[in-house]
Parts: C-alpha cells; sequence; structure tokens
C-alpha cells in the first residue's frame, strides 16, 4: 500500500505511513476497520437522519390500596343491613375494575372480592330472613296476646275466690279495693289488707292487663266487721274489668266479671255484663 503523502510502500492493512507517519486509506478486505454503514447502525443511527430520542422509563411510585375496595368490605361487614350489602356489591365491581386499568398502581383486589361476596350474600339472605320475619313476627304476637289472656282470666278468677273469702271471714261483704285482699306492710292479716291476693294485682297492672276493681250496691260495715276492726266498708256487689295496656299488642280482648264468678270477654272492645261468657 502506497503513502498518499510521501509515496512510500507499506506493508498491507497499515494503518500509518512507516515513513511520515500519515493515515492510510481504508482498503476493502480488511478486517479491522469498521464500515462508516456499519458504524452507524452500530450507534443506532442513519447518515442523513436525526438520532432518535432515548425514552426515560416514567417513574412509578408505591401502590396505593383501592378506597372503593376498602369501602366494599366494611360494607360487607354490615350485610344485613339492606343498603350496606347494595353498597358492597356496587363498589366491589367498580374497585375490580379501576385495580385492572391501574397496571399495578392500585391493590386491593382482595378486599374487593371479599366485598363482593359479603354482599351478594346478604342481598341473597335479606329476603329470606324478611318473609321468615314476616310469618314469624305476627305468630309470636298472636302467641304473646293469648298467653296474656290467659293469665288475665286466671287473675279474675284469683280476685273472685279473694273476693269470697274476704266476705266469709271478715263479714264485711265484699271488699272494698284490690287492695283490701292483698297484704299489708306487716304479716298480719286484717281487714283492710287481708293478704288473699297478691301485690302484683293490686298494682292493678299485671302481665300486658290493666285490672279495675268497682264496688257496687250498698256498703256494709255490721258488727261483724268492726269486731274485725273493719274501717273501709266493704259492699254487696262488685265488678271487675281488665283491659289490654296495649291493645292489639299486649293483648287483643277485653274481660269482665262480677260477684257471679261468670269471666265474660269482648273482642276488642271493653267487656261488660252484657258480653259472651268465656266457656
Amino acid at each position: 500500500m502506497l503513502c498518499p503523502r510521501c509515496g512510500e510502500a507499506n506493508a498491507q492493512g497499515a494503518k500509518f505511513c512507516v515513513r511520515c507517519g500519515a493515515s492510510l486509506p481504508f482498503e476493502a478486505g480488511t478486517s479491522d476497520a469498521t464500515p462508516p454503514a456499519r458504524a452507524a447502525a452500530s450507534s443506532g443511527s442513519v447518515p442523513g437522519l436525526p438520532l432518535p430520542k432515548v425514552l426515560q422509563p416514567l417513574s412509578m411510585g408505591p401502590p396505593e390500596s383501592s378506597g372503593k375496595a376498602i369501602a366494599s368490605l366494611i360494607c360487607g361487614l354490615f350485610t344485613w343491613i339492606f343498603p350496606a350489602a347494595l353498597a358492597a356489591v356496587i363498589l366491589g365491581h367498580v374497585s375490580l375494575s379501576d385495580i385492572k386499568r391501574s397496571a399495578g398502581r392500585l391493590t386491593g383486589r382482595g378486599m374487593a372480592i371479599t366485598g363482593l361476596v359479603l354482599g351478594y350474600a346478604g342481598l341473597f339472605f335479606i329476603p329470606f330472613i324478611l318473609i321468615v320475619a314476616a310469618i314469624a313476627i305476627p305468630n309470636l304476637l298472636r302467641a304473646r296476646q293469648a298467653a296474656n289472656e290467659a293469665v288475665a282470666m286466671e287473675s279474675l278468677r284469683a280476685i273472685n275466690v279473694a273476693a269470697v273469702r274476704y266476705s266469709s271471714q271478715y263479714g264485711n261483704g265484699f271488699p272494698p279495693s284490690l287492695a283490701a285482699m292483698a297484704g299489708g306492710d306487716d304479716t298480719t292479716p286484717s281487714c283492710d289488707h287481708a293478704g288473699l291476693l297478691d301485690s302484683g294485682l293490686a298494682s292493678r297492672l299485671k302481665d300486658g292487663y290493666v285490672f279495675t276493681y268497682v264496688p257496687t250496691g250498698a256498703q256494709i260495715l255490721g258488727d261483724d266487721a268492726k269486731a274485725h276492726n273493719c274501717t273501709i266498708p266493704g259492699s254487696s256487689s262488685y265488678e271487675v274489668h281488665a283491659d289490654p295496656a296495649n291493645r292489639g299488642t299486649t293483648g287483643r280482648r277485653s274481660f269482665y266479671t262480677d260477684q257471679t264468678g261468670v269471666i265474660r270477654a269482648e273482642d276488642n272492645a271493653p267487656a261488660t255484663s252484657e258480653s259472651s261468657p268465656v266457656e
């Protein structure tokens, strides 16, 4: 290879002239020279075109929990409440959609799925519970009313028995009040506090029924009554009314009895001596 500057002959493939040190031109076939096109290709550029811009990676912070997924889980925990169950389902679906589109920026898929399961369970069981409640509650109310009515009739029988015993024991006719048949502060029975009736009936309210004792007929305060230290005259007759404290809830029927001992009842209205007797 001849040097283009001084004309000195150089070995084939030499890069510099051995005489003047000038750079020797590239010759095809040499293995240590890099073609311009290849150099341009290796650098990612093409002669005559601008260099491409290098894309910088997007900076991403730590993933966040989806607030809607958390809300869905909380609503699901109160799934027995209808609005909460519905909210758990809606928030669960929305949060799952947001998490899917977030490309990893949002987490909480497990909470969202849990909220969905609880929400759908609530939507399934709430109608079932409502149906059961609609059947059971009226039956329980009727059973309670029947029990209270049975107690009211037993209480009227107890009053009749106590009134007869009072009349025969103190000779003061029938007692002037329920308090006269009940016990007093001391344990010694007397004409004014005979101790023949429990204090619950004496207070006029028992098991959802209000009891009203009314002396009727002539007042009696004879010698036998005075001998037993009676201070309040009795009567020749009486009547007792038993009415629900809250009609339709604590009881439906009203009851009536008098010195004859017959108990009479009336549906949804106060009972009187003209009402039908209880069989």
